[in-house]
């Protein structure tokens, strides 16, 4: 739905820009568009890629593994629904640590990771769970 909502938007701005003669102006607005687009996927591809490699290193050095377990009464805490050991758990963590450490892009893959995690031990698959939504909540 979103998807058509932005195609028509799209399609008014041009024939709007059709019928005032500023064709021009918005081919411009479209190549300066997309050179920033390209810029911005460039600069967040090595920067999510210094961070991710970091966060790798840590996690076979055994960094990961040891706060996680020190956060273990906290997510239990936070997630009763989770299983001790569950794969989420150590997702979770090394969520919570990126962000603690500020490294906002670093922390949507292992975020992503919990939530995929979560979404197996969902019942209901039209709701997310309790713990789905307190994760949404804590990354908030």
């Amino acid at each position: 739905m979103l998807n058509y909502l932005w195609a028509g938007m799209i399609v008014t701005g041009i024939i709007y820009a059709a019928v005032t003669g500023r064709i021009p102006e918005v081919t411009n607005a479209a190549i300066d568009s997309s050179r920033e687009a390209v810029t911005l996927c460039i600069t967040m591809m090595g920067v999510i890629s210094l961070w991710s490699g970091l966060m790798e290193i840590a996690a076979k050095a055994g960094v990961i593994e040891t706060i996680a377990g020190k956060m273990r009464p906290l997510l239990k805490f936070l997630y009763p629904e989770l299983p001790s050991g569950h794969p989420a758990q150590k997702s979770i963590a090394t969520n919570m640590i990126a962000n603690f450490l500020g490294l906002g892009w670093a922390a949507t893959p292992p975020g992503l990771m919990a939530m995929e995690s979560m979404s197996e031990l969902n019942r209901h698959r039209d709701a997310a769970s309790n713990s789905m939504c307190t994760f949404m909540v804590v990354n908030m």
